[in-house]
């Protein structure tokens, strides 16, 4: 989401300087490649590339190409073969070993085109669905490209209307919502990417002590949305987290009142303040989060635990499911810097139901669609 939210910003700036540009999308990858179908680059017409679409070794031959595609005002549809070794050929040094589709789109901005897409599966508040049609049997054949979004009840058409299979498409982009996993499908020789976009993460923080910092910036960078809790005004303020989507001074009873939790919503617990955090946590737990991280030895969070039940708080399965104490990945964290990565990686791991063990004991494929 973060990439498209760059996007969408170096399109309104292009905008307003009156530049042309196009969209170039990964829309399917055949073996192994850096990035996965769905990952997107804008480029200008003066060359300024955002997001990436490969680890760098593609986005030249790319801009040359979207330097045509934005002077004819057609798409065009490129294929990357690095099955091959001889990477000469291609021009290009992927040290990959697959075959990577690329749809490049201009976007015209007197009418709905991609970037309209992708701002509507910003505002959504949820998962969304966006498809990008193309074919890969006759590539001189019109390219539909990026044709529809559906999410928070609302269907956004960009030519879609003009294809045979609007209905099918409809059907497979609704099936692919409610499964929350992207699609490939074919219609009538068009393949299309059925994409889950899937929500940013928002990192609530108890605790705004200078251990905090480096959380905070490390998920700012990521794009999260980030929130710092403290009943200290002076610790919790704009100089000392400037990052910072919001900043709450309140007691543990009443923070809750101020937020809007969803299952993309994780909390980490780094008060120092034993009493502030168990009483955060009544009220807490009750609500069933995904994410829970509480810093600190396991002997507090036993504690904490043992203490909650003495008091009458129902403690699940789930709840113990989700909390994570201590809190982050052992990758041998000493400073607040250290800390804070091992907290951070912790939680994309769990946000995208992986282990956090080393990938090069992973036995399948690293990017599934």
């Amino acid at each position: 989401m973060k990439e498209i939210i760059d996007i969408v910003a170096a399109y309104e700036k292009a905008l307003k300087e009156q530049k042309k540009t196009a969209l170039a999308t990964v829309v399917l990858v055949e073996g192994s490649a850096y990035r996965k179908a769905g990952a997107r680059m804008l480029i200008t017409e003066d060359g300024q590339l955002t997001g990436a679409i490969s680890g760098g070794c593609l986005e030249g031959d790319a801009l040359r190409k979207a330097r045509m595609v934005i002077m004819q005002q057609e798409p065009l549809l490129v294929t990357y073969d690095t099955m091959d070794d001889d990477d000469a050929k291609l021009g290009v040094g992927l040290g990959c070993n697959g075959i990577i589709h690329i749809l490049i789109e201009p976007i015209n901005d007197k009418q709905t085109n991609p970037i309209t897409l992708l701002k509507a599966a910003i505002a959504s508040n949820g998962y969304s669905v966006l498809i990008t049609a193309f074919s890969i049997e006759d590539r001189k054949r019109s390219q539909p490209g990026s044709c529809l979004y559906l999410g928070n009840d609302q269907i956004i058409s960009n030519g879609l209307d003009g294809l045979p299979y609007k209905n099918e498409l409809l059907e497979d982009a609704k099936n692919v919502l409610d499964n929350q996993s992207s699609a490939i499908t074919s219609y009538r020789g068009y393949t299309v990417f059925v994409e889950c976009v899937k929500p940013l993460i928002s990192l609530v923080v108890l605790g705004a002590g200078n251990d905090a910092i480096p959380l905070i910036r490390i998920a700012a960078v990521l794009g999260w949305n980030t929130t710092i809790v403290d009943g200290r005004p002076n610790y919790a303020t704009a100089e000392r987290f400037p990052s910072v989507k919001k900043l709450l001074i309140a007691k543990p009873d009443k923070v809750l009142d101020s937020l809007e939790i969803s299952e993309w919503t994780a909390f980490v617990l780094m008060t120092h303040n034993y009493n502030y955090e168990i009483a955060f946590l009544k009220e807490l737990l009750p609500l069933h989060p995904s994410y829970i991280g509480i810093l600190g030895p396991k002997k507090k969070l036993e504690r904490l635990l043992d203490e909650l039940g003495e008091n009458g708080t129902v403690i699940t399965e789930r709840n113990l499911e989700t909390i994570h104490g201590p809190v982050g990945l052992d990758i041998g964290s000493e400073t607040s810097e250290e800390i804070a990565l091992s907290i951070i990686a912790e939680i994309k791991a769990v946000f995208s139901k992986r282990n956090g063990r080393s990938l090069k004991y992973k036995t399948t494929v690293i990017h599934s669609v």
